[in-house]
């Protein structure tokens, strides 16, 4: 017929019956070979970089505050063991803009054991033997009683002044307070500057800020590793539950799938609109506090999230978020329901192939261990390469100064000329940086850092994907289900996939990862210019942003069906995408109508774990219900193991759903090759159960016109099969 062949012109050629083909050909040989022997190169470079990382790094930059001469406070097996707390000597220094642009404050610090808890000023400690013992705790070495007080202010040995203070990220910070409308520190509005002064607590203020932003960061991060030492036996405990909630659905679709999928939904729609409602709750308690009509906007970014809490907006917002996914699924539920009832006897195919693979259900373990390994390496190798820079010391002074801010040495910055010339100059410590060629190609050694980590998770992902491709291909095309499906084919499959395509696996994960780190170099080169760009440059950096993310889903879809097709057949990449692309092409209406509604649903369970889980963490950690008031550890924010949980929920569900919808997509391939290469004849029998045949082909008959003809007269019957080949075959 004159359009069936304009068809398969476009769209490659159908199979062609073998007789000797029984599945996932033994007889192949190594694939892409050119860019194995790179993935392995890249991977040497990569133990490379991390040798030389660990080498020159030392993560203790990042525990420990550092002193003005580049110790670290409170580090365990030195002399300041016992001294943790950082103290500045003059902390109103630190209001200087300079702060905030080289990160250091122009004051000398120094470790001590505990932050001052009093006001008292070197002129007054000088006078009283017990006062000034408790004072030179806060002075460099070498200051005796017999030292005037004009020659410890000229060399620099002790603050001219002690405020009461707090400690802060490890760090000693005036405690200001409010009192009668008035900034107080210490219960006083008014401090002796040690030079006879009176000043006010508010000077103090500007300091303490500018001092603190650049802490901010920090302390937001210390504070959510205290939370995580605290927490982290019940988030394990919750992402073991949520790995249990996996497994049981995982075991309950595989004899109830049909009833599994409908309470899946409903469960769904529940879970959703007991969000809804409690954000409503939430939102009409708030009504009348005080600031809870304060907007987001006007309030900005507060490093304590849980003041997001006590706003109104706030939850008007998870609100109205709730209620748009709500209303987006059950509108998909509506137009798909005829759709989704073929898609759930597809997962009981699926469920019954699973139920003879059953080692495919703990392959996920596997591939999480491998991507733990691939996440903990990156880790480590980034903490050490950003702290493997030397200590850089500059020229800091109160008056006009030539060398002002100039490198410098302290050790011998005494006798040294900047001394000379600037006498009220000092050498502190500025920053971790250097001028090696180490140090020039550091950001390059990050990048490729980051580089190989997107192609390593890729490739552990692909690799899962062709493994469990390999396996549910044997079991298709076994002819006496299960008599005739190899012994262990998940791990024949892994054998077969390390030993002949490593390289078709580490190019397709290539291309996917170039893609994902063009994107993140867009996320980058938008939070560079964010303020600077027009309108016109925003906008192309958007569409930019969105094209990309395109194009990283299409490749991800195109790599996943081209590792089935070289699991299968055991061709090179490029031959195995081409072949998937053009199968799919010429079924493309039962993938839109099958292969998606069944994603869907799969996507349905895993928001199911993640909501229930999440709900769980929620009302435990929050401190919500009495009975867990006892039992749940006091955290600075509790929305961290929450989040931890959801997130840590959302992939262990995914791993395991993973295993279906990659068993779905491989029955889906293979059956489209099955009716390409057969025609249910005793001399060219499908392979596909009875039940897939069913499910899939309407027309038991075979008839090719009168599939058509039934597609033409009705729309939702588009699963119909449309085999123009099959009357060629009989024709002949």
């Amino acid at each position: 017929m004159p359009e069936e062949g304009e068809f398969y012109g476009k769209h490659g050629e159908p199979r062609k019956y073998d007789s000797s083909f029984k599945g996932p050909i033994q007889n192949r040989s190594c694939t892409d070979i050119v860019c194995c022997i790179l993935f392995i190169i890249a991977l040497l470079g990569y133990f490379a970089v991390g040798i030389l990382a660990w080498s020159q790094g030392d993560p203790r930059k990042v525990i420990y505050p550092t002193d003005s001469r580049g110790q670290f406070c409170g580090q365990a097996g030195t002399p300041l063991e016992k001294k943790g707390m950082l103290f500045y000597f003059n902390i109103m220094k630190c209001a200087s803009p300079m702060v905030l642009l080289e990160f250091q404050c122009p004051t000398t610090q120094m470790c001590v054991e505990t932050c001052p808890d009093k006001f008292l000023t070197l002129v007054k400690a000088y006078t009283n033997t017990k006062d000034f013992d408790y004072y030179k705790t806060f002075c460099k070495e070498g200051v005796t009683n017999n030292m005037g007080i004009p020659e410890i202010l000229k060399q620099g040995l002790c603050p001219s002044m002690l405020t009461p203070s707090k400690p802060f990220t490890r760090r000693c910070f005036p405690a200001l307070g409010l009192k009668g409308g008035l900034i107080t520190v210490g219960n006083n509005s008014h401090f002796d500057d040690g030079s006879g002064t009176m000043r006010d607590a508010k000077d103090l203020v500007d300091g303490v800020k500018n001092a603190t932003v650049v802490m901010e960061a920090r302390q937001v991060v210390m504070k959510i590793f205290e939370d995580y030492t605290k927490s982290w036996y019940w988030i394990v405990i919750g992402l073991v539950i949520a790995m249990l909630t996996s497994l049981l659905f995982i075991v309950l679709l595989r004899f109830l799938a049909g009833i599994m999928v409908w309470v899946m939904i409903v469960m769904v729609i529940l879970v959703l609109g007991y969000g809804i409602f409690h954000c409503y709750m939430e939102y009409a308690a708030l009504k009348g506090e005080a600031g809870a009509n304060v907007t987001l906007q006007e309030i900005g970014f507060q490093t304590d999230f849980t003041v997001y809490l006590q706003i109104r907006q706030t939850w008007l917002a998870f609100m109205i978020i709730l209620a748009i996914v709500e209303v987006i699924i059950i509108l998909l539920l509506i137009f798909l329901r005829k759709r989704i009832l073929i898609a759930i006897a597809l997962i009981k195919e699926a469920s019954r192939t699973i139920g003879h693979v059953m080692c495919s259900l703990f392959y996920p373990l596997f591939t999480f261990l491998l991507l733990a390994i691939v996440i903990a390496y990156w880790a480590v190798t980034a903490v050490f390469l950003s702290t493997s820079n030397q200590p850089i010391y500059k020229v800091f002074n109160e008056t006009m100064c030539d060398h002002s801010r100039k490198t410098c040495e302290p050790a011998n910055y005494s006798i040294s000329i900047e001394k000379t010339q600037c006498p009220d100059s000092e050498c502190l410590f500025a920053f971790y940086g250097g001028e090696t060629a180490y140090h020039k190609y550091l950001i390059g050694l990050q990048f490729y850092n980051v580089f190989l980590f997107f192609w390593c998770a890729n490739f552990v992902t692909a690799l899962g994907q062709m493994t469990l491709a390999g396996a549910f291909a044997s079991y298709y095309w076994a002819f006496n289900k299960p008599d005739d499906v190899p012994a262990f084919p998940v791990f024949s499959s892994l054998g077969r996939s390390l030993r002949y395509h490593t390289g078709t696996l580490a190019f397709g994960s290539l291309i996917l990862s170039i893609v994902q780190i063009i994107r993140v170099l867009l996320e980058y080169l938008d939070h560079k210019l964010k303020g600077a760009h027009n309108k016109c440059t925003k906008f192309l950096l958007c569409c930019l942003k969105c094209c990309f993310w395109c194009l990283e889903k299409c490749v991800k879809f195109i790599n996943r069906n081209a590792y089935i097709m070289t699991a299968i057949y055991g061709n090179n990449f490029c031959t195995s995408a081409k072949n998937a692309f053009f199968l799919l092409m010429r079924n493309m209406i039962r993938v839109a109508v099958l292969d998606k509604v069944t994603d869907f649903l799969l996507f349905l369970g895993k928001l199911l774990i993640v909501g229930l889980v999440g709900i769980f963490a929620f009302f435990f950690f929050s401190g919500r219900v009495k009975a867990f008031e006892d039992t749940a550890p006091h955290l600075h924010y509790y929305w961290v193991p929450i989040l931890t949980v959801a997130v840590g929920s959302y992939l262990i569900a995914h791993g395991f759903f993973s295993v279906y919808a990659m068993c779905v997509d491989t029955l889906f391939l293979c059956f489209c090759e099955d009716l390409e290469r057969n025609d249910g004849s005793a001399e060219r029998p499908y392979y596909m159960s009875s039940v897939l045949r069913e499910i899939l082909l309407k027309d038991k008959a075979g008839d090719p016109s009168s599939a058509r003809q039934q597609d033409d007269e009705d729309d939702d019957k588009d699963v119909v099969l449309k085999q123009p080949q099959l009357q060629e075959e009989d024709e002949v």
